[in-house]
């Protein structure tokens, strides 16, 4: 498809320097930055989607067991032997 375009000269001067740099033509530069737009979106819509799926998951026990688990594994994993997550401070910081 061919579209024409009429771009403020900010853009423009944008575009050209990026395709300058890039070694591009300014068409092709163009429609790199339009792909990966449309793929962030897309990656966007997907990473919500899970998100909302997560929300929806009704599953209490499972989400209790895996927020236990990641306190665990994180308070672990730390150089130092100050726990992230004391359990003297559940229910007050976290």
């Amino acid at each position: 498809m061919t579209l024409n375009l009429d771009l403020p000269l900010e853009l423009e001067q944008y575009l050209l320097q990026e395709a300058e740099q890039q070694g591009l033509s300014i068409e092709a530069m163009t429609l790199q930055l339009l792909t990966k737009s449309l793929q962030l979106k897309q990656k966007q819509s997907e990473a919500v989607d899970m998100l909302q799926s997560w929300i929806e998951d009704e599953d209490v026990e499972e989400q209790r067991e895996t927020g236990e688990y990641l306190v665990q594994v994180l308070d672990e994993d730390r150089l130092s032997d100050r726990k992230l997550f004391p359990l003297e401070m559940k229910g007050i910081t976290w």
